[in-house]
């Protein structure tokens, strides 16, 4: 077996097409079928259904997937030990973050890394949305829940707070709500429900059973930008609410509270830049804990 045919079996296995792997790994896609069809005849099986619309593992095929990522688990793990890129810290991790925590929190101090690992390119991709580590979406992945499934190492990040904020010219004009129930006389900002990639990102449900939203914004950083200009009253994270003065903290006794969480691959454990990164991650968080509430 030919461990460069088992890399590429891992890169369409993760892309979930032949196209999209050749891509990534810089080669011919009739190269990528070609070493494809070279690995499934050594093992003598079928590995993945090749269809037009893109490529789906057979039962084999997911089976063997284990072992490959054991395979490139090993291999990196020797790269680093004897003396590979690794060693140098050169090289690109990918980190993915939700909106808020990745453009307000990470991108004004991830730069910092640099100083200490010039050849380190580190990547961050800060959207509202889920980040597949098996498909290798990104090499770190910040959530807001715990994964529960698939070979991932996760630990808690920080525990933060979420509360009501309004911009003071929107207090000055339509007064300060007194309880939950005098919500209903104020415009309310909220999240576009079908599109929260997970249940745990509707704040609301804390508070109340309804959020009778006048407009609704898919992203943290737009919810804030929203209320800060006046919008309504909004459901805000507090570490970026509270650093702006012209928003003011309404009902302050009600606070809803989340977790955020750092992943990565169980494969990545030994890879010396992955875990740099996580690390610099959690050394940012913890110098700043206390802004998160």
């Amino acid at each position: 077996m030919n461990w460069d045919d088992v890399r590429i079996f891992l890169a369409v296995a993760r892309a979930g097409q032949i196209l999209g792997a050749a891509r990534r790994l810089d080669l011919n896609h009739a190269t990528v079928g070609r070493r494809l069809t070279a690995l499934e005849t050594a093992l003598g099986t079928h590995l993945l259904f090749r269809r037009p619309g893109g490529c789906e593992l057979t039962a084999t095929g997911r089976a063997f997937l284990d072992h490959a990522e054991r395979m490139e688990a090993a291999m990196l793990a020797a790269r680093a030990e004897i003396g590979g890129a690794d060693v140098r810290l050169s090289g690109t991790v990918r980190v993915g973050a939700p909106d808020g925590f990745g453009t307000v929190f990470l991108a004004p101090r991830l730069w910092r890394l640099q100083e200490r690992h010039p050849d380190l390119v580190v990547q961050l991709v800060p959207v509202p949305r889920a980040f597949s580590i098996s498909r290798r979406e990104a090499d770190i992945a910040i959530t807001i829940e715990r994964p529960e499934a698939g070979r991932l190492v996760a630990a808690k990040l920080v525990d933060y707070a979420l509360g009501l904020y309004a911009a003071r010219t929107y207090l000055g004009e339509r007064g300060r709500p007194e309880t939950l129930a005098d919500l209903k006389a104020h415009r309310l900002v909220g999240a576009v429900e079908d599109l929260l990639y997970s249940p745990r990102l509707a704040y609301f449900a804390d508070l109340t059973e309804e959020w009778p939203s006048a407009t609704e914004i898919s992203s943290a950083l737009g919810q804030t930008e929203a209320v800060a200009a006046g919008a309504g009253i909004g459901i805000l994270h507090r570490f970026m609410a509270d650093r702006r003065p012209e928003l003011s903290r309404v009902l302050p006794q009600e606070t809803v509270r989340r977790s955020y969480w750092l992943v990565f691959h169980e494969s990545a454990r030994d890879i010396r830049r992955i875990a740099a990164v996580a690390d610099f991650i959690r050394e940012l968080v913890e110098a700043e804990r206390a802004a998160f509430g």
